[in-house]
């Protein structure tokens, strides 16, 4: 995996009644799916919320959670 920039931002959009984490670089992006972010994804456990290991991670890497 590269090298994960610190700065992005994450959020949670619902997409067809569930949870998507979306991300951005910086402010002046448009909101993405993380998986349009093949070199952050992680695989989720069965039944959680679509991006929920990728946030965790990006947490720890200082990303920022922005609410809704």
């Amino acid at each position: 995996m590269s090298d994960i920039q610190s700065g992005g931002q994450m959020i949670w959009k619902l997409e067809d009644g569930s949870r998507v984490l979306h991300l951005r670089h910086s402010p002046a992006e448009r909101w993405r799916p993380y998986e349009e972010f093949p070199e952050y994804v992680l695989e989720d456990p069965v039944g959680f919320s679509k991006g929920i290991t990728t946030f965790v991670s990006l947490l720890k890497k200082d990303w920022i959670s922005i609410k809704s």
